[in-house]
């Protein structure tokens, strides 16, 4: 099966060209099958196999700081390398899923648009939209529900109506009168 490649706008900087793009595309077709690899149970029982066949080999060295040495460097050297492979295998991943997540919240009408490319906001920001969320959150609880607003605006908004409809039927004249009262009580509450 073969993969088109959609039509996607233009960012700032050149693309990769020439004997660099096809490295980087080597490098990271690499990176993500040694990092499958590597999570494999093959490798674990491998890894496992050269622990043990160290483990047996003790005795016959006299369990030397040589014979220490030997897996001291190599899980080492493996651990270094690998630090950078799945590294790689792990950023390509994360910027695949927010494009996903991106499309999602882009492609969806009622969505906030303001979510898009948050993994670009710093810690401060990220923190004033969990603030953000927590009010939305306690909003959304006096609706009794968590599924009732998608925006802070809109549940402001929404909750404002709901306690001005509330107002209005708790205090509707019982006596056929204007309930020019009534309203007056609902456009006073928050």
């Amino acid at each position: 099966m073969s993969k088109s490649s959609p039509n996607l706008p233009r960012v700032n900087h050149p693309p990769a060209s020439g004997r660099r793009a096809s490295i980087l595309h080597a490098f990271d077709r690499f990176a993500g099958g040694a990092t499958r690899q590597a999570g494999s149970p093959t490798a674990f029982v491998l890894a496992l196999g050269v622990v043990a066949a160290w483990a047996i080999t003790g005795p016959m060295f006299a369990f030397s700081e040589t014979w220490q040495l030997v897996i001291n460097t190599g899980t080492t050297i493996v651990t270094f390398l690998m630090v950078f492979l799945i590294q790689q295998s792990q950023n390509k991943d994360a910027v695949a899923v927010h494009l996903k997540l991106n499309e999602l919240l882009a492609s969806h009408r009622e969505a906030s648009n303001m979510l898009v490319s948050i993994e670009d906001l710093d810690e401060e920001e990220l923190l004033q939209l969990a603030t953000f969320y927590r009010q939305l959150a306690e909003l959304a609880d006096k609706e009794n529900g968590l599924k009732m607003s998608h925006s802070l605006d809109e549940a402001r908004e929404n909750h404002a109506a709901k306690q001005k409809a509330r107002a209005s039927r708790q205090y509707r004249p019982k006596d056929g009168g204007s309930g020019a009262d009534a309203h007056a009580i609902a456009d006073a509450s928050p």
